[in-house]
């Protein structure tokens, strides 16, 4: 009499089989992607540094060319596609654009949606050989975390300076990346330079460190969605407005999740986890 079990075990090798081939495949898609990313950058460096003479808008055109390419690459190489949400409801002119961090990715995408942009990091950025040149070429908020109170101002008026020009700020308000599902953990600074500057803020919510996580070289194939929410416009305390940005990213990118792991169950665990158990 045939075991009743045969069908289940071949059904069972056959997954692991599938698994293991699955896994592989994402390893050496990643390494590839990651060796052609860092060749595409210092090629570019290179190649483009007369553009760091050139003034901040040849530097700012060879920034957006180089986040082109590297989304161009992540696609072909890994897979790896973003997909950008509500576009529209950016206003025009200068704006704060406030961005939950999980990932290297968004730090590059979002240079793709803007045509004058800057960033607010951390100076020890400006100080990394070539790469520092750039950011420099292209007028970025660059501050010293450890000034406290005197990191704020600068900030604050750095923002203050760049709306006035129209430029679109790019600022994290948890200030590092964040793995997806931790708590948060937002500063003041965002709050401070919303009821300071009476700007425009734009939330902006994501899923990307489901395909790039943070501290792996893996990229993980599939969909991943940058969502620009509704703007919130002037006229809030600084407390109020501190918990409508927080419950809107938050909420935003949890659903953002939620629809990744519905269509990629197994984008919940590391590459060698069981993909099984997320039918569990």
């Amino acid at each position: 009499m045939r075991s009743t079990s045969a069908p289940s075990e071949a059904a069972d090798a056959a997954s692991r089989i599938a698994r293991a081939v699955r896994q592989s495949s994402i390893v050496s898609r990643s390494t590839i992607f990651n060796v052609l990313f860092y060749m595409n950058i210092i090629a570019l460096m290179i190649a483009g540094l007369p553009s760091v003479l050139m003034g901040r808008r040849a530097a700012t055109a060879l920034a957006r060319a180089w986040a082109h390419s590297s989304l161009w690459l992540l696609r072909v190489v890994c897979g790896t596609r973003v997909e950008f949400r509500g576009r529209e409801l950016i206003p025009n002119g200068g704006v704060v654009i406030a961005a939950k961090h999980q990932s290297s990715l968004e730090t590059f995408a979002l240079v793709t949606q803007f045509p004058d942009f800057a960033y607010v990091f951390k100076r020890e950025l400006n100080w990394i050989p070539l790469f520092g040149w750039y950011l420099m070429a292209v007028r970025q908020i660059a501050i010293n975390r450890s000034a406290g109170s005197t990191a704020l101002a600068q900030v604050t008026s750095g923002v203050k300076a760049f709306l006035r020009d129209g430029r679109a700020i790019v600022i994290f308000p948890e200030g590092t990346r964040r793995p997806v599902g931790a708590p948060p953990s937002y500063k003041h600074g965002v709050s401070h330079i919303y009821a300071t500057l009476n700007a425009p803020i734009v939330p902006v919510a994501l899923n990307t460190g489901l395909f790039w996580p943070r501290r792996s070289f893996l990229r993980k194939p599939g969909t991943a969605i940058i969502e620009f929410l509704p703007v919130i416009r002037p006229g809030l305390s600084k407390e109020d407005f501190a918990s409508v940005l927080q419950d809107a990213i938050e909420h935003g990118t949890a659903a953002l999740v939620a629809e990744a792991l519905h269509r990629d169950p197994t984008l919940a665990f590391p590459i060698d986890a069981n993909p099984a158990l997320a039918n569990q």
